[in-house]
């Protein structure tokens, strides 16, 4: 983390404010960057974060306020002016070409103003090797689809730098990456920021903005409330300032005594897929939030798609409330009452342009049918609003279209559209990924409000406080395979790294 945050800022602005139509998204935002600094930018989803960062990048121009770089008030009109300044916007989702080279994407917008008749391809190889020295160890003539997610970001952060970048700004960059290229980007940020290039950092992780930053500006509602030094303050209070409140119940109580049931809801036996689980065999009580933990690769989404028929060809049984079900397709496991809501709710779990209405009720068209077979308007309208009250949905109308709403909103959309069914079985793969906060809080209520009403609940995470906070238990795969189980005291980090790691219930003798 950079030491000398007294300098002088690079960027400063003042009083910035922009609308949209009536929807007023900055009211008179302040906001400082320092030399050097690695700079946090905290908020809900909704709070101006992406406008702030749209304005600094030259997408949008505000509408009143001031903008300073090095001192000198400057209208940024577009992102090719934002480069020209030094300003670079890495975005979270990644806008590589992936059928030419690393050479070609990270010089494109230059070769594109080239003049030259002929492209230089050892020139741009040569060049592109010197900026991501600075980076890590990537072939600049390898073609960018062959790349992991981790390295295609660190081919986005290339292009930025080879713009003489001096500020950097970085939207929620660790979203798909594991907690191993986590550690290499923030290791790389720090670098950078040793070498004096600016960071600003927007992420909901407040480890990874106490562990990485110096400083952290909280929007809420539009509206700058406070910039802090990550020294003298805590994650609660940066919490409070984010939503307005005080959150202690981020997860909900856990099943009482009481509650506990012995009743088997579902039993997994033994089973495979040859190429990335084998033999696997779990058993979920009623009433109770199962967690799978593990590396990413490990299987866990794998294992539940194959429990579910969502791909690959499975062997084994699947059994619930007592009766082995005989499952060829997801269109099967849902008439069953199992159902699967996607890690990637954009890519697969939701129809971004069609209404809250539409994909309500788009896993079973008949339910809200005429005698026709046409859809009824009114009865998916009532089953949309219906739902819509159950999970707190906040909308403008329910033939909004999805692609309107925050994250956390959206993710409560996918899961009415699931609940639209009566499942028995609800498997729930990085259920708060890229929401907020509040939303997450909303969401492990509505986890667990589930499991008391006796729907079966298991959830995938790959953030352990998640899982110990929600779940009452927490098997633990490793390499498609169940290596252990963890509940009551023994569902610590600790604990749970152990088995994902080194694969086994037996602890090393020292």
């Amino acid at each position: 983390m950079s030491t000398d945050t007294a300098q002088e800022p690079i960027l400063q602005i003042t009083g910035l404010s922009k609308s949209f139509g009536a929807i007023r998204a900055l009211r008179g935002v302040d906001f400082e960057l320092r030399r050097g600094e690695i700079h946090a930018l905290a908020g809900e989803n909704g709070a101006g974060k992406s406008t702030l960062m749209n304005i600094i990048d030259g997408i949008f121009l505000p509408d009143s306020g001031e903008i300073r770089l090095d001192g000198q008030v400057v209208t940024i009109k577009s992102p090719a002016m934002a480069q020209k300044l030094g300003i670079g916007l890495v975005h979270q989702e990644i806008a590589l070409c992936p059928d030419v080279t690393v050479a070609e994407n990270i010089f494109m917008a230059a070769t594109n103003m080239s003049r030259a008749p002929l492209m230089d391809f050892a020139g741009l190889q040569r060049k592109a090797a010197e900026v991501l020295g600075r980076l890590g160890d990537i072939d600049p003539s390898a073609m960018v689809r062959t790349l992991s997610i981790s390295q295609q970001q660190l081919v986005e952060i290339a292009k930025a730098l080879t713009l003489d970048c001096r500020v950097l700004i970085l939207d929620e960059p660790t979203a798909a990456l594991t907690e191993r290229e986590a550690a290499i980007l923030f290791k790389i940020m720090h670098r950078l920021a040793a070498q004096g290039i600016s960071i600003i950092y927007i992420s909901h992780r407040m480890v990874e903005i106490f562990e990485n930053c110096d400083r952290v500006t909280v929007l809420r509602d539009g509206q700058f409330i406070s910039t802090l030094k990550v020294a003298d303050t805590t994650p609660r209070e940066v919490v409070s300032a984010m939503v307005g409140r005080v959150i202690d119940d981020l997860y909900p109580p856990k099943q009482r005594s009481e509650e506990r049931s012995d009743e088997i809801i579902l039993e997994v036996r033994g089973l495979t897929e040859a190429r990335r689980f084998r033999d696997v065999s779990f058993q979920l009580r009623k009433g109770e939030i199962l967690g799978l933990a593990g590396l990413i690769g490990a299987g866990r989404s794998e294992i539940v798609k194959g429990i579910c028929r969502l791909e690959g060809e499975v062997t084994g049984e699947v059994i619930l409330s007592g009766q082995t079900l005989a499952l060829e397709s997801y269109g099967d496991s849902i008439a069953q009452g199992l159902v699967y809501l996607s890690e990637d709710r954009k890519g697969d779990g939701l129809f971004l342009d069609m209404s809250i209405a539409a994909n309500v009720s788009a896993l079973r068209l008949r339910q809200i049918a005429s005698g026709a077979g046409i859809i009824d308007d009114r009865r998916e309208a009532a089953q949309a609003l219906r739902l819509g009250a159950r999970l707190n949905l906040k909308h403008g109308g329910i033939g909004q279209p999805v692609s309107h709403l925050s994250g956390g909103n959206q993710q409560k959309v996918a899961i009415a559209k699931m609940l639209s069914v009566d499942p028995k079985v609800i498997f729930l793969d990085e259920p708060t990924r890229g929401v907020d906060v509040g939303a997450k809080a909303e969401i492990h209520r509505i986890v667990r409000d589930l499991a008391r009403k006796g729907v079966g609940v298991v959830v995938i995470s790959s953030e352990l406080p998640e899982l110990i906070g929600v779940c009452d238990r927490v098997l633990v795969v490793r390499e498609g395979r169940i290596t252990g189980e963890v509940s009551g005291a023994e569902m610590t980090e600790d604990r749970i790294i152990y088995l994902a790691s080194i694969g086994s219930q037996r602890r090393q003798v020292a």
